[in-house]
């Protein structure tokens, strides 16, 4: 997985060369660490009381609203240690393109909020009857590095949306698309699940992670979602208006093509 950069000042994706930030390598070795606790009978409660789950919270286990990203989780060592991988990848270039105080800052925000929208879907959810489907559990898809790896790829994905990454290290996509990626995926982890909080909590990840590193932060995010939703109402309008009444649409030439003067 390695990226073809376009922009001289962008960092280089995926370069090993270098030390890495110590943050990303105290990132991994806190993953590795509660992981390994699954494993012996004496420690294989403890990963438990830190994940985000609804017996949790619903007995006041507050803590778990943070602890939860950061509990290493998987059924195979392998895939464990190629999700470790693609965390450091993409880890060490938002780290070296925010800064340090800025990355933290951004992982605590997304890690929370997701946690907190996802429990009161949870709760929602629990309300309603809506069970997630056996051996899952709720909260499964942003359990442990699963949310660290949502966010930093949504992270480089923002910061980097131009560069382009070899998915597979064949398919060449603009990093861009890597946030359709990850809701996609998403969704096709959500299917055979019905981890519905879970799923609230990605998209959360996602979206405020895009939100909060645009410029003019989350306040300009959702205006510009909100405009641009108002834009298409409107042509929708307009469009239904004109076939009713058979109007005649002739381009203006003072304007783009895509505006036009009804006659």
């Amino acid at each position: 997985m390695i990226t073809r950069n376009p922009h001289p000042r962008m960092p280089s994706f995926g370069g090993l060369g270098g030390p890495p930030p110590r943050d990303i390598v105290i990132l991994l070795a806190v993953l590795l660490f509660t992981f390994s606790l699954r494993f012996f009978s004496s420690t294989e409660a403890l990963p438990a009381l830190l994940e985000l789950r609804s017996e949790g919270w619903r007995s006041g286990f507050l803590w778990q609203l943070v602890t939860y990203a950061f509990v290493g989780r998987g059924g195979g060592g392998l895939w464990f240690v190629i999700e470790l991988f693609i965390l450091y990848l993409f880890g060490r270039d938002v780290w070296i393109t925010l800064g340090r105080r800025r990355a933290r800052r951004l992982i605590g925000i997304v890690v929370v909020s997701a946690a907190v929208l996802a429990v009161l879907v949870d709760a929602l959810a629990g309300f309603v009857g809506h069970q997630v489907r056996p051996p899952f559990q709720p909260f499964d898809l942003i359990q442990g590095q699963h949310m660290l790896v949502v966010i930093l790829i949504a992270a480089f994905a923002t910061l980097h949306r131009h560069a382009t990454i070899y998915l597979f290290f064949v398919l060449p996509i603009q990093a861009r698309w890597f946030l359709w990626l990850e809701v996609l995926f998403g969704f096709l982890a959500y299917l055979p699940s019905h981890d519905i909080a879970g799923f609230v909590g990605l998209l959360t990840g996602v979206v405020l992670t895009t939100s909060l590193l645009r410029p003019g932060g989350p306040r300009r995010f959702l205006r510009e979602i909100w405009l641009r939703g108002q834009h298409r109402v409107l042509r929708a309008k307009l469009d239904r208006e004109r076939r009713r009444r058979k109007l005649r649409v002739v381009p203006d030439p003072d304007r783009p093509p895509r505006d036009s003067t009804i006659h």
